[in-house]
């Protein structure tokens, strides 16, 4: 499994990246191989400011349905809306499948999500 070292991640397993100004959030590797087949993604709450930890959609795997939660407080100012069509490209590459774009109330939350190394031992690897 792949955690690259250049990203954060939550205990409910997403992954961050910054750029910029900007954050962008998807599922982590184990996330996508503990769901199996990804067939559908919804964030309903686009465009919405929302704090961390706060639900902001829901992932479908074909045994499954996950709720997704925020990584940060933000405004979440975009979907990848190339999920909605190809939904199982999270499978395929969970690091360039990002599923939302944040615009972050308080960028410092960043150091209180973990480190690779970190999200390996929550994970038990």
């Amino acid at each position: 499994m792949n955690f690259p070292e250049e990203l954060y991640y939550t205990p409910e397993h997403l992954w961050v990246k910054k750029e910029g100004e900007l954050f962008y959030a998807g599922i982590t590797d184990f996330a996508q191989s503990e769901l199996s087949d990804i067939v559908y993604v919804e964030v309903e709450t686009l465009g919405e400011t929302l704090p961390k930890d706060k639900v902001f959609g829901t992932v479908e795997a074909v045994k499954t349905l996950s709720d997704l939660f925020m990584p940060l407080s933000g405004e979440i100012i975009d979907f990848n809306k190339d999920l909605v069509r190809k939904p199982e490209e999270i499978n395929k590459s969970p690091y360039e499948a990002w599923i939302i774009q944040i615009k972050p109330s308080d960028p410092s939350e960043l150091d209180t999500l973990l480190k690779a190394d970190e999200y390996r031992k929550l994970i038990g690897m």
